[in-house]
């Protein structure tokens, strides 16, 4: 049993907002984005921001993400980088763009680190975005995750892999000058290996 088996997942919008404490992940940024910028975000057609809260209190967010429908294009990459990416796919299904969903904030209330609920909670996304429930494809999760230490080894420990394998070429292939700090690094999320995995067990 997990820590987010004592919650409810709701949607995350100001109604939602003012019924709860302060929610901070230690991310000035996106706390600001939680708290404020959530139903814009919806009204703009650009992506869902969830919460869970606990049951026992519901007036307290234990983590927040948001979603967006997205696609993965593979058309400029690499070859070795690309060959990577597609490499659990048949070669009568290769595609251009692949369907994806992008990560496009995520956040684990202060109060409640060292739980594992990080984790938890992107497991829980990798199910609910391949559930019947869905409509349309996603083959892939992706992200521009945070480029520093503690939010990289995040998503690696979590099955995610760096689309480009060097932050230089990452920046020639998005035309960033080479002397230009690269704020965020783009990954992925095979969601095929779940689907195999539950099909070999």
């Amino acid at each position: 049993m997990g820590f987010l088996d004592r919650c409810t997942i709701f949607p995350l919008n100001n109604k939602t907002i003012s019924k709860c404490q302060p929610f901070s992940c230690g991310d000035k940024d996106l706390d600001d984005f939680f708290i404020n910028d959530t139903d814009n975000y919806y009204n703009q057609l650009l992506g869902k921001s969830y919460c869970y809260r606990l049951d026992e209190d519901t007036s307290v967010i234990v983590c927040a993400f948001t979603l967006a429908n997205a696609s993965t294009d593979v058309r400029y990459l690499p070859g070795s980088r690309r060959k990577k990416l597609t490499e659990l796919i048949p070669r009568e299904k290769k595609l251009s763009a692949y369907p994806a969903f992008l990560i496009c904030r995520l956040g684990v209330n202060v109060a409640f680190r060292k739980q594992k609920i990080g984790s938890e909670l992107m497991q829980l996304i990798k199910l609910w975005v391949l559930s019947p429930e869905i409509i349309g494809g996603c083959r892939f999760l992706t992200v521009d995750a945070y480029n520093n230490d503690a939010t990289r080894r995040y998503y690696t420990t979590n099955g995610f892999n760096d689309v480009f394998s060097t932050e230089q070429q990452e920046k020639e292939c998005i035309g960033m000058p080479p002397e230009n700090e690269l704020k965020t690094r783009l990954m992925f999320f095979d969601l095929i290996r779940l689907t195999n995995d539950s099909s070999n067990s």
